[in-house]
C-alpha cells in the first residue's frame, strides 16, 4: 500500500485475509516514488496507488524496459472505500502476481 491510502482499505482488506503491507509498516513512507516502488520490486509485491506520480513512474519503466511488479490504480474521487476492498480483494485472491508484472491495472473494475 502507498502512503497516502486510507487506512480503512488495509483494514477491510485484513478482515478479508488479504496478505498486506503498508509503505509506513515496511518504513518506506518518506521514500520518493521511484525508490518506493524499487522497494515495492524487491520485495516482489504489487503496489496498490491513488497517486498519479506513481503512474508517471510506471510509464517511464514501460518505455525503459525496467520490470516492475505492477501497480494497481485508483483515482480518489471514481471509487468509494467499499468498492477498493472489494476489487482489490478480488484480485489479490483470484489473480497472480505476474499477471499484472510491468502493468498498470485499474480500478473500479467493469463488470
Amino acid at each position: 500500500m502507498d502512503v497516502h491510502i486510507p487506512k480503512a482499505i488495509t483494514d477491510g482488506l485484513r478482515c478479508r485475509g488479504v496478505n498486506v503491507l503498508t509503505a509506513q509498516e515496511d518504513g518506506a513512507a518518506r521514500l520518493p516514488d521511484s525508490e518506493l516502488l524499487d522497494r515495492a520490486t524487491a520485495l516482489g509485491r504489487v503496489l496498490f496507488s491513488q497517486d498519479k506520480d506513481l503512474l508517471r513512474e510506471a510509464v517511464q519503466r514501460q518505455q525503459a524496459l525496467t520490470t516492475f511488479p505492477g501497480i494497481i490504480f485508483a483515482h480518489q474521487l471514481h471509487i468509494t472505500i467499499g468498492q477498493c476492498i472489494r476489487d482489490l480483494e478480488l484480485i489479490a485472491k483470484t489473480g497472480e502476481p505476474a499477471d499484472v508484472l510491468n502493468q498498470v491495472e485499474y480500478i473500479p473494475l467493469r463488470s
